[in-house]
């Protein structure tokens, strides 16, 4: 494993100190279920370090860039930036999914529950370099691998309101507000999956998941976007 933590030192242009805390960042917690003997522990830990500091550098280096744009610019930019989507996108360019410690079951998963896996291994990453160097060297990594992106977001115009976006095209092109409707509930109160499809008219046009209605609906109109 040595050898390929190098390969991907490489790739994020940082050498860590202390390998452990690379080690962790990767380890998935399905990866103890089928590996009792792994002397470290799962990254949920310093996923939720890496999700402030993440949030931090790039709040920081926005509000730099636009001296003159308000607050709620600047948050939907920073939304943009920071979603699950962007990171698992980050991780796939910098080949993190080829180092990721996972159960077999869990390196089968596709689709939103490897996008999930893969942000959160990008976030446990950003705490353990935060960990290992400070503040500093975390801000670089986040300026040089998250930040790249900030062009290709204002121009397409993914920090803006998903649901308002769709609805602005489908009036557009087919003057028709869509609707959303609840498609199915799963899991305990305290961690519940909302389903939510969007329609056009009776047509449904995609679906999304998440923990709340909104985020299922906004994810819905994601969906919707990409397809038109």
């Amino acid at each position: 494993m040595a050898t390929a933590l190098i390969s991907l030192e490489k790739k994020i242009e940082y050498s860590f100190k202390e390998k452990d805390f690379l080690k962790e960042a990767l380890t998935h917690r399905s990866y103890l279920n089928e590996n009792p003997d792994w002397k470290l522990p799962d990254n949920e830990r310093l996923e939720f370090l890496g999700d402030a500091v993440l949030e931090l550098a790039t709040t920081e280096e926005l509000f730099k860039r636009f001296p003159d744009r308000k607050e709620g610019a600047l948050t939907s930019y920073r939304a943009a930036l920071v979603n699950y989507i962007m990171m698992a996108r980050v991780a796939l360019e910098i080949g993190l999914d080829k180092f990721v410690l996972l159960s077999k079951g869990e390196a089968k998963d596709a689709g939103k529950a490897r996008e999930v896996i893969l942000a959160n291994a990008m976030e446990a990453l950003i705490g353990a370099i935060y960990l290992d160097s400070g503040y500093e060297a975390v801000k670089k990594f986040v300026v040089n691998f998250v930040i790249s992106h900030l062009d290709e977001v204002l121009k397409s115009g993914s920090y803006k309101d998903p649901k308002s976006s769709l609805q602005e095209k489908a009036q557009e092109k087919m003057k028709i507000t869509p609707g959303y409707q609840v498609m199915s509930e799963t899991g305990p109160d305290h961690d519940k999956v909302f389903v939510v499809g969007v329609y056009f008219g009776e047509k449904l046009i995609a679906k999304g998941s998440g923990h709340s209605k909104q985020e299922a609906e906004a994810e819905a109109a994601r969906e919707a976007l990409s397809i038109l």
